[in-house]
């Protein structure tokens, strides 16, 4: 039997797109999802909650918009109701958003600057964090750091890890092309020479242990102050 795709369904498939910034996951296998209900009419409302009523507001702040914006890009809705929920900041986050204000709008007095360069931060710890789990193969087999450095992305065999990393680094204009060298700076784009990649190497390690213990201890957060499940949330092993 052919599975029916819903307009809940597609609403939760466009907030899979939207990420938190610092774990680099979606808000929907996070469980950050609330709740999703889409009306015969065509409205569409959506809630979010965080691990805790103090999780940082520009965090936040991002996740709402993100979530705003591509439930409001889809087709064929009346209206887009987004809203954070059980946050000390909800109320500025949330008329903030739905005015299409911008952060510093929004926390008129309290935010210096617009969150784009928070934003490139953390997409450049992903692609560090990318690299390792894209590299880790080559160092377990005992490739020496510096021929890493001397690796293409065509030397790369193919993966989900491959495809992630490649997706990140395009968000930061760096180079995805086939000849683009494995080990590049986040910052600058130029290749990692191969007297620093054991440096790049270990930096990228510790950002991707970072990131993951971070994840762990969110979603333990999470699920002690909500028992139920987030709508469109994955089964963790």
């Amino acid at each position: 039997m052919t599975a029916v795709f819903t307009e809940k369904d597609r609403v939760l498939d466009a907030l899979g797109a939207v990420r938190d910034p610092e774990l680099d996951e979606p808000i929907t296998t996070l469980g950050f999802v609330s709740t999703c209900v889409v009306s015969a009419a065509g409205d569409a409302v959506v809630r979010l909650r965080l691990p805790t009523y103090f999780c940082a507001p520009n965090f936040a702040f991002l996740m709402v918009a993100d979530a705003y914006d591509v439930v409001s890009a889809l087709p064929g809705l009346r209206s887009v109701d987004v809203a954070l929920e059980d946050h000390f900041a909800a109320a500025q986050i949330n008329a903030g958003v739905a005015a299409r204000a911008g952060f510093v709008a929004s926390f008129d007095g309290e935010a210096a600057a617009e969150l784009d360069e928070l934003r490139r931060t953390f997409v450049a710890k992903a692609v560090l964090a990318g690299t390792d789990q894209v590299c880790r193969p080559f160092v377990a087999s005992g490739t020496d750091p510096a021929e890493v450095a001397r690796l293409t992305i065509a030397d790369v065999p193919p993966s989900a890890e491959l495809d992630r990393l490649l997706r990140r680094r395009a968000e930061l204009g760096l180079s995805t092309g086939p000849d683009a060298p494995l080990l590049i700076d986040v910052g600058t784009g130029e290749a990692v020479a191969a007297p620093a990649a054991a440096r790049h190497l270990g930096l990228a390690r510790l950002t991707r242990t970072g990131i993951e213990a971070n994840t762990g201890i969110c979603r333990g957060m999470l699920r002690h102050r909500y028992t139920e499940s987030g709508a469109g949330e994955e089964e963790q092993e």
